[in-house]
């Protein structure tokens, strides 16, 4: 009874208030108030922050009717205990399973799992997980919803709850994990759909509204500015995100990102955050890219995509003069897997991609996002740079393969060894930097497949031209300037005829890849 009567008490305090406050805006609409500005500048600037609210107002009038929840469940599963990957299994279907796939040590370490007695071994179930975004109806006349594959992805059920209240439950979804992209189809009638704007003509600066339903505070907007272009933080194969200081939260991923013209420019993805929570950093997944990967699931199912078949790197200022440009711009080819595109057309480790269609590659992203897009069996032009000469060749592209790009590496070293092998090194004192010829035996210790050439570092001292390239004990060395390295020979040699101003040029091998640096040879 006293909660009810503060409770009570609490109301009619609202009503008598709204009542004074009444009141009072009667008498303040008839009795002009003081000139609050000081100047006309003040006064124009005021009426321009009304303007800019009032932008926002319209444009979350037109957006929010298209606005969804999302709430996904998955089934629970069956496991044995003893013979099972059950900490691995754990993280299937979450957001979390992408940051294992890619991480052999990880992922190695969790297929262990806590091991039952021999002879011991039970089944278990997992107990069902449920997982919340947001989303966002891009086509009202069949009822599809866009939001992130980590949402609903390894989910049974998507139950979609639309701004009006109505909720619809579905099975039909549809998901790629690499763009983190998905698809949802509800049936249903009177919905508002958004339109999908264009994210290569954002600017930043740009205004941006972020919608969704952080912390399960559905439909609420926030508002911020493009921050950045072409982000890639390392949270997902395929990155070209906006970032943007919009506030986003969790429960926001898989709502859209809109202009001023109250269209699409991107799918808030995810945050850089050290608390949990909005830390003035989010991503966003440009709609462009999105818009392309959505038509694909809706007619195929799923995303087929062209491939190159290469590791590639940027080129930084350090690198740009070892390949003989003067512009840090462009996609360097770290290697070429046998009987790819770009291995059947003749591109070569250490070739200096450029463009590809006609359209400029900036960087390694950009080169696959032009690749992708890309019509599979259909051949087109590249632009290189090769030993400082340019040069075309035509690429036909095949569709790529469904493990393309995933560690195969199932060793459980990373590269390093502390006994490597008995075979003396050699040292080179004023690079800091101890090498050993690359055996078979040290290779497969090291983790590295067959057909790896080179030399392996075993030691590295602190503060030397080595230790600042980034060169560690276990990498190989595979090329030293335009050659390739069968022995610590073949490295003296190349080191000797180095260019003291440009430095030495070498390629560097770990289980997981391959990439350039230089070395400081003063």
């Amino acid at each position: 009874m006293k909660m009810f009567r503060t409770s009570a008490s609490w109301v009619g305090g609202i009503v008598v208030g709204a009542v004074i406050a009444g009141t009072v805006g009667v008498w303040a609409q008839t009795t002009p108030g003081p000139d609050l500005y000081k100047s006309k500048e003040a006064k124009q600037g005021a009426i321009d922050a009304r303007n800019l609210s009032s932008a926002f107002r319209d444009v979350s009038d037109a957006v929010l009717p298209a606005i969804v929840s999302i709430e996904a469940t998955s089934k629970r599963r069956e496991v044995v205990v003893g013979d099972s990957p059950l900490p691995l299994q754990q993280f299937e279907g979450t957001p979390f399973e992408r940051f294992f796939e890619n991480d052999p040590q990880l992922r190695q370490f969790l297929r262990r799992g806590p091991q039952a007695p021999q002879g011991q071994q039970r089944r278990q179930f997992m107990p069902s997980r449920q997982s919340k975004g947001s989303g966002f109806i891009i086509d009202a006349a069949n009822g599809i919803v866009m939001t992130n594959s980590h949402v609903v992805r390894g989910a049974e059920t998507v139950l979609v709850k639309l701004s009006d209240g109505r909720e619809f439950e579905s099975t039909d979804f549809e998901t790629d994990p690499r763009t983190d992209v998905a698809i949802v189809r509800i049936e249903a009638d009177n919905l508002s759909e958004v339109a999908l704007g264009d994210s290569d003509a954002a600017k930043v600066g740009d205004w941006v509204l972020a919608f969704g339903s952080p912390f399960g505070l559905d439909m609420s907007v926030t508002a911020g500015i493009v921050s950045a272009k072409g982000r890639g933080p390392g949270i997902n194969e395929r990155e070209d995100y906006i970032q943007t200081d919009a506030a986003i939260n969790p429960g926001n991923s898989g709502g859209p990102l809109v202009d001023l013209s109250g269209q699409v420019v991107g799918i808030n993805t995810a945050i850089s955050s050290r608390s949990g929570g909005y830390d003035g950093i989010g991503f966003a997944i440009p709609v462009s890219m999105a818009r392309w990967v959505a038509q694909q699931l809706i007619d195929n199912g799923e995303v087929q995509r062209a491939y190159l078949g290469v590791g590639i790197q940027p080129l930084s200022n350090d690198l740009a003069a070892q390949f003989g440009t003067d512009r840090a711009r462009g996609a360097i080819i770290t290697q070429v897997f046998e009987g790819s595109p770009a291995d059947r057309a003749g591109l070569q480790v250490g070739d200096l991609v450029l463009t590809l269609d006609g359209r400029e590659v900036t960087g390694p992203r950009k080169l696959q996002a032009i690749v992708e897009l890309l019509k599979i069996d259909d051949s087109y032009p590249v632009t290189l740079l090769r030993d400082g000469k340019k040069m075309t060749l035509n690429i036909t592209f095949n569709e790529m393969p469904e493990d393309f790009g995933r560690v195969v590496n199932t060793s459980d070293s990373d590269g390093e060894s502390e006994e490597q092998s008995e075979e003396a090194s050699v040292e080179f004192d004023d690079l800091g930097l101890e090498l050993q010829d690359l055996t078979s035996d040290v290779a497969e210790q090291l983790g590295y497949g067959e057909g790896v050439r080179g030399v392996v570092v075993t030691g590295v001292t602190p503060g030397s031209p080595a230790q600042f390239a980034g060169l560690r004990p276990g990498l190989v060395i595979s090329r030293a300037g335009n050659s390739g390295l069968s022995s610590v020979d073949d490295f003296k040699t190349a080191y000797e005829a180095a260019n003291v101003e440009n430095g030495l040029l070498l390629l560097i091998r770990s289980p997981q890849g391959a990439r350039f640096v230089t070395l400081n040879v003063e």
